[in-house]
């Protein structure tokens, strides 16, 4: 069977063609290519504004314009700081709140962050560890290294942390803020480190190597404008190279040996010399006043003669028995004798002497009398 003994064609439409338009056809009429091309330019001229009237393009011009002038509103948060820039210039700073700016593209606005704290890590990286879950510190040596005055080598791991004290610096002076700070960070470590010797670093001058570093890093960064104000710089790690921290920490033992000794040695200096120098201020002040004694009472002795030699001068006799008298009293004195002259002595012999009460007996403690001795006969029996 061939095409040509159908009736309606390949279409159904009869030999014809396709669309069944023939006088013919008994179908419904298909849409008409031309006819869909024409509607539909109808309808985009509808839509123009030249079909709306003047009314309506003024509403629509208007319209437009409202929201372009309304798109200059903006809000700035608490820690951050509007800078507004005019045609890519500066122009002015804006505080807090809600602020208005010339609508883009005559002005934009650029809102930093200026009360937020940033930190950079030099010498170190804090990583993500997928399989674990947790953070890891990650040391980076051709950071940390660094070479000592005294030509050590001592890892240092620091912290830095800066806010921005000037938006308008900090955006336009500096192409790379963070990478100008890390950079600034480490040079000013490795000077401040390259000034002191190693045992300071390792031991009691953290301190003041943090206070340096800060200062330097501080001086240069305003040097540069960089409209930043370094708040802290923390030294997290300071130690010798892995290769030999063994060795530096027998050499930090002995010292701490050292310096304990030296601290006995210098306690024990502070309690003997205090006493030493008091023994011997005592024994000097003793001397003192016995020298000050000595002297005095020679020259009163000196005095005295001087005035006896005077007296002596102008009566011999009476002063020399004056000085008789009183010697014989004050050798004498303290002797528990009676002396008798030779007329009271004579007087005793023919049994003259006249008893007397004790008197200097009176005073004293009586003493015990020894009992007497067997065979030998009591006062009573003798008489």
């Amino acid at each position: 069977m061939s095409w040509k003994n159908q009736s309606g064609g390949p279409w159904g439409s009869g030999p014809r063609g396709p669309w069944g338009t023939g006088p013919s056809s008994s179908g419904p009429t298909p849409p008409d290519i031309e006819d869909l091309i024409r509607r539909s330019q109808d309808r985009l001229r509808n839509m123009l504004p030249g079909s709306m009237g003047l009314k309506g393009v003024i509403l629509l011009v208007a319209l437009l314009v409202a929201g372009w002038l309304l798109s200059g509103f903006y809000r700035v948060e608490p820690d951050e700081q509007g800078v507004v820039l005019r045609f890519g210039r500066f122009v002015q700073l804006t505080q807090p709140g809600l602020n208005y700016h010339l609508p883009y593209p005559i002005e934009t606005v650029l809102t930093p962050k200026v009360t937020r704290v940033n930190r950079i890590d030099i010498g170190m990286r804090v990583t993500e560890d997928p399989r674990r879950g947790n953070t890891v510190l990650r040391d980076v040596p051709e950071e940390s290294l660094m070479l000592t005055g005294d030509e050590n080598i001592v890892d240092v791991d620091f912290a830095v942390f800066w806010v921005i004290n000037n938006a308008e610096h900090f955006l336009f002076n500096v192409q790379n803020p963070e990478g100008t700070i890390k950079a600034v960070a480490e040079s000013s470590m490795r000077e401040v480190i390259g000034r002191t010797n190693i045992q300071p670093i390792l031991t009691g001058a953290r301190q003041t190597v943090e206070t340096g570093v800060q200062d330097l890093m501080q001086r240069t960064l305003d040097s540069y404008g960089a409209g930043v104000r370094i708040t802290q710089l923390q030294m997290q790690k300071v130690d010798p190279p892995s290769q030999v921290i063994d060795a530096f920490r027998d050499v930090q033992a002995a010292r701490a040996d050292a310096e304990r000794a030296q601290n006995e040695a210098q306690t024990y200096a502070n309690r003997v010399l205090p006493e030493a120098r008091g023994e011997a201020s005592r024994i000097d002040n003793a001397a003192q006043a016995y020298r000050e004694r000595t002297v005095v009472e020679a020259r009163g002795q000196a005095d005295r003669f001087v005035k006896v030699f005077e007296q002596y001068v102008n009566a011999k006799d009476i002063t020399r028995q004056r000085m008789y008298f009183e010697t014989m009293e004050r050798v004498l004195g303290p002797m528990d004798k009676i002396l008798l002259d030779q007329g009271a002595a004579r007087a005793s012999a023919g049994g003259g002497v006249v008893p007397f009460l004790p008197l200097g007996e009176i005073g004293r403690r009586p003493t015990t009398t020894p009992a007497p001795v067997q065979g030998t006969p009591s006062q009573g029996a003798a008489r």
